[in-house]
């Protein structure tokens, strides 16, 4: 699947690829994105079932790193750092794994490579609860989520996939369908043997994704990872601290040059 993508400086140095995380989309990135293509060439993408690129059955990490493949085969990129926020870390991870050549780095943000149990139920239930053929307003929906939702911030943060198809009523930009019944894919750990390259794994100090029982994954998958903790921050680091987020990123890049 060609995905929907943005370049930005194209054709200055190696690419850094962005890859949002389950239920976002390349615009989640957008600012910290321009702040990276005033050093470089960036791609941003969504991935298939999110933002504006098609939709498909299939959300193994293999099918979805080979989407990533084949936008960097069509934009003629023979390699290219890989920065993936959760889901889109386990993308980046299992694209390392697959075709370790193309990947001159991986930056992983809160994600491990192990599988997770379920852990979406009380969002799965609240985007179930919006009935988009007779919802009236975002604001509507945003109330209808934040019922079964704790966290303001993801609803907040959900509710900007809300818009206005071409009919004018309102849809989901991600395949909710294909979503859940996926999810035991998605929760899924990358798989093969290890990547060998650099790699960066930033943690947020109050999120539970990375624990210290999974380094002997990571340390199996990903032998040469560093890690940085962000502090005060949780799982959506990159949104609650954007330019410290935005730093580690570039001095890594910038010491790798």
């Amino acid at each position: 699947m060609l995905l929907n993508h943005q370049q930005y400086n194209a054709g200055k140095g190696v690419p850094l690829i962005v890859i949002h995380g389950l239920f976002g989309a390349a615009d989640n990135w957008r600012s910290h994105i321009l702040r990276w293509s005033e050093e470089r060439h960036i791609v941003s993408l969504d991935l298939r079932n999110h933002g504006r690129s098609g939709h498909a059955d299939d959300m193994s990490y293999h099918a979805m790193a080979a989407d990533v493949v084949a936008l960097m085969s069509s934009l003629n990129i023979k390699h290219a750092h890989i920065l993936g926020h959760s889901m889109g870390g386990k993308v980046a991870t299992q694209m390392a794994l697959d075709h370790p050549r193309l990947v001159s780095s991986l930056i992983l943000a809160d994600i491990a490579p192990v599988p997770y149990g379920p852990r979406h139920g009380d969002v799965l239930a609240g985007l179930n609860a919006v009935d988009t053929s007779t919802l009236q307003s975002r604001k509507q929906g945003l109330e209808i989520l934040a019922a079964y939702i704790d966290d303001i911030k993801v609803c907040q943060f959900l509710i900007k996939s809300l818009y206005r198809n071409t009919a004018g009523e309102f849809a989901w930009r991600f395949n909710l369908a294909a979503i859940e019944k996926q999810y035991q894919n998605i929760s899924a750990a990358p798989q093969g043997s290890s990547y060998t390259g650099p790699v960066l794994v930033i943690k947020g100090e109050e999120s539970a994704y990375i624990q210290p029982e999974h380094r002997a994954a990571f340390a199996k998958f990903l032998p040469k990872a560093q890690l940085k903790v962000m502090t005060g921050c949780g799982h959506w680091l990159h949104a609650e601290k954007p330019d410290l987020f935005v730093r580690l990123v570039s001095r890594f890049l910038q010491a790798l040059a």
